[in-house]
């Protein structure tokens, strides 16, 4: 029998992560996991951060019910979807782990189309600038992690890009991206880290 292939898509909030896990979990055949679903599904919230309108989880049971469900699931392919997937899925269950950037000025327009506040904007762009969940995917994760920068392209392009890297046709490395650079050059990044 093979191996499971547990394939997490992580990256800052509306880089465009559950529109292209899913993607991937249909292209895979693969069972489809949204941390966010799962957590309300199984009853692994602690409560709500109101400041930053967001669901605290109880990470240590989150980590206990994903062990069970990964291991209790038949398909070869299960595809987690979330922005704190790096920190949360056990890392022995892990195969890969797909980091998605996008250029600040990209995801600012997507997250202002989104209607994201003010704070909740500026917070998350910082995020993506100072490459938060790359960081985090890195600590947990190590030689699993790749980055992709999907600026500018659409989900089947990324999708593409995905499957190379799976199929083993295509090397993905880290440190890929480079935000503050970008946005210095542009003469803008004042702009993105203010507080």
């Amino acid at each position: 029998m093979r191996m499971k292939r547990v394939i997490l898509v992580t990256g800052t909030p509306c880089i465009g992560k559950t529109t292209t896990a899913k993607a991937l979990a249909e292209k895979l055949n693969a069972h489809y996991i949204n941390l966010t679903e799962f957590a309300k599904t199984y009853n692994l919230i602690l409560g709500e951060d109101k400041q930053r309108k967001s669901t605290i989880i109880d990470e240590q049971k989150m980590r206990q019910k994903l062990t069970q469900t990964i291991n209790s699931i038949n398909n070869q392919n299960i595809v987690i979807d979330g922005h704190y997937a790096a920190a949360i899925v056990p890392t022995r269950s892990v195969t890969h782990v797909f980091v998605l950037r996008r250029n600040p000025q990209e995801l600012k327009a997507f997250m202002e189309k989104s209607g994201y506040s003010q704070n909740k904007l500026q917070e998350n762009l910082q995020a993506e600038i100072l490459d938060v969940c790359l960081t985090e995917a890195i600590e947990a994760h190590a030689s699993k992690v790749y980055e992709l920068d999907i600026t500018g392209k659409t989900t089947q392009e990324v999708i593409v890009d995905i499957m190379d890297v799976l199929n083993m046709n295509k090397k993905c490395s880290v440190g890929i991206v480079d935000w503050i650079g970008t946005l210095e050059r542009e003469g803008i990044l004042d702009e993105y880290l203010k507080t």
